[in-house]
Formats: structure tokens, C-alpha cells, sequence
């Protein structure tokens, strides 16, 4: 979206705001439909000036996709491949480290062999040829963790080793990294935090931080709590309770020098949210305006890229495989 400032007695109005007013940013549909099928739960990335989305989730009685789609604007979208050889491609953990893209645990719910988690580890150039660069990581078996890259090296931190099946124990609040992604070294057995999964994990202002998630089964609980962490194994409690509600299956991302919340979902009753929230401290938090937004969703996948924000896919009941992008001037926090 093309911004046009109106400068009236050196006041700067954004569409959709007046003077004394809080600024508004609209989002932009990019598009109503992508190439790729409509999903939730996938890797996604920023790799080489593209976006990429990788695997996700359709039902839980079929296998996981396993297809790689890539996009230079987020409107056309190319598939790179359709059998990539990982299967726990819902909810892994994805990251571009040491210039390859990396697909790190998940979950597998097909028929058949079964179901389970996975502590695989692989990595890619180009999104076609992928190298399994251990098929047994340090940590054990799992999905839905935190995943930063920090201090030149990868982190895990948390998940869940059992999605629908698992117990209470099944959450974990261990803190992994590795220089390679072969070689795993744990740098907490049991940080302060809670368990969870589900959550969210952002590198920003020189610190991890990790904010919200919880257990989806068999017991369900969520937080809005925030933790942070200047070398990963000494963490503070930020806030217990964010303003934000507590959630699961949200997205996380960081621009202009704040923490932004998109989304995610809560139990009892159960409920999507499209609410979107900016922090530079994450103690103190705005919700963001808006006046054309993306509809109330869960573990869509979200993006920095070229300047914006975006959000693709996602459970928006039904599955979506909307593009959606946002422009955040760098002058909107002013005078805030």
C-alpha cells in the first residue's frame, strides 16, 4: 500500500485517523487465494529475498503435506516441490541459520505407520534437495517449540513431545542450542518458566523472549506471561500477564524495534483471535488499529519481509490461504 501523508499545520495524519486520534494501519489483501492449499501449522521462512512456506496441516486423519512453496511477493507462489523427504511437517520448528533454511522436530499424524513427534533435523539451499543433518537431536522428540537463532547459534526451547495423546508431562521448559545443527548442547534442564508449547520465541533487544502458549490436551491451559533472557539460560519474568489474552497457536514477530502479537486461539469457549499487539519492552503493550484486517485466525504463518509484516494461511474456520501484508512507516511511533 502506497502511503499519502497529509501535512496540515505540521500534523501528520494516517489514512483512517484525525488529529487527537490514535493512527490506524490497515492491512492489504495481497491475496484471496494462494497457489498452495489452504492449511495451518507450517514452517515458514525468509530466505534468499523470498518468502517460503513449508508443510503444515490439513485434518488430523490424514499424513502432513510435505510440499515447499516460495514467493518473491507474496502474490505468486512457486512449488519448489511436492515430496520433500521430512513427513513431521506439522508444527516443526523453522529457521534460516548459517545462510540454509533448517526444519527441526514436528508432528506426523498419518494413518499409518502411526503418529508420533520426531527429533530430526534438516537443512536446505534451495528448498528441493534437503540434507538430514542428524536424525536424532539432543532434545527429545517434539513439536510446537520455541525456535531463535541467537548468539550465532540455533535454540530450542520448550514444545510439547505428544500432541493429542501426550499427558501433563508432556510439555517441556528445557533450553537447547547448537553451532551446527548436529551437535546439541542443553543450556537448561528446567528454566523458570512453565512448561509449554505452543508459544511464541522472538530474539530482540539483545535478549530471547518468550511469551504465551500453554498445553492443548489432554488438560488444556494458556498464558499470557513473558519471559526474557540475555544468554538463554538465566530468564526473567518480563510480566505474568500481558494485556493481551492468554493463547495458544499465535504468531510472533519482530519489526521497527517492537515484539508483535498476531492471532492465535483460547479455549473454553473456544475462540480465534485477529487482535494485533506491538511492545518495545514487553512489559508494556498497544493493540494495534486497524480498520481492514485479516479475520480472526490460528497458526497461520507470519513474516518480516520487505519492509512489512505479513500473515498467510492459518485456521480462520475454515483454512485460509489468504495473503495479507502491513506497512508500518517508521514514523507511526512517533509522538505516541
Amino acid at each position: 500500500m502506497r502511503w499519502r501523508l497529509i501535512v496540515l499545520a505540521s500534523v501528520v495524519l494516517f489514512p483512517g485517523s484525525a488529529p487527537g486520534e490514535d493512527k490506524v494501519l490497515d492491512w492489504v489483501k495481497v491475496s484471496d487465494k494462494a497457489e498452495w492449499q489452504a492449511r495451518d501449522s507450517s514452517g515458514e521462512l525468509v530466505y534468499k529475498d523470498r518468502l517460503w512456506l513449508l508443510g503444515g496441516w490439513f485434518d488430523s486423519f490424514a499424513s502432513p503435506p510435505r510440499d515447499v512453496w516460495s514467493s518473491s511477493d507474496g502474490k505468486a507462489w512457486d512449488l519448489v516441490t511436492k515430496d520433500a523427504p521430512w513427513k513431521y511437517s506439522d508444527l516443526p520448528m523453522s529457521l534460516v541459520f548459517n545462510d540454509r533454511m533448517w526444519m527441526l522436530g514436528g508432528w506426523y499424524n498419518g494413518r499409518l505407520p502411526g503418529h508420533g513427534a520426531t527429533n530430526e533435523v534438516w537443512s536446505s539451499t534451495d528448498g528441493l534437495k534437503w540434507d538430514l543433518v542428524t536424525k536424532e537431536a539432543g532434545w527429545s522428540p517434539r513439536l510446537a517449540a520455541g525456535a531463535v537463532v541467537f548468539k550465532g547459534r540455533m535454540w530450542i526451547l520448550g514444545g510439547t513431545e505428544d500432541y493429542y495423546f501426550g499427558d501433563d508431562k508432556s510439555p517441556k521448559n528445557d533450553v537447547w542450542s547448537s553451532a551446527d545443527g548436529k551437535e546439541w548442547r542443553r543450556e537448561v534442564a528446567n528454566a523458570p518458566w512453565p512448561p509449554r508449547a505452543h508459544h511464541a520465541a522472538v530474539v530482540h533487544d539483545g535478549k530471547i523472549w518468550i511469551l504465551g502458549g500453554g498445553n492443548y490436551t489432554p488438560t488444556y491451559h494458556a498464558q499470557n506471561d513473558v519471559w526474557s533472557s540475555s544468554d538463554g539460560v538465566n530468564w526473567e519474568q518480563v510480566t505474568e500477564h500481558a494485556p493481551w489474552n492468554p493463547r495458544l497457536w499465535f504468531s510472533a514477530v519482530v519489526h521497527r524495534d517492537r515484539i508483535w502479537v498476531l492471532g492465535g486461539w483460547s479455549n473454553n469457549p473456544s475462540q480465534n483471535w485477529g487482535d494485533v499487539w506491538y511492545s518495545q519492552n514487553g512489559k508494556d503493550w498497544t493493540q494495534l488499529r486497524s480498520n481492514v484486517s485479516w479475520k480472526e485466525r490460528h497458526e497461520h504463518s507470519a513474516y518480516v519481509f520487505k519492509d512489512k509484516i505479513w500473515v498467510a494461511g492459518g485456521h480462520a474456520r475454515p483454512l485460509s490461504s489468504e495473503v495479507w501484508s502491513l506497512d508500518v512507516p517508521p514514523t507511526f511511533f512517533e509522538s505516541r
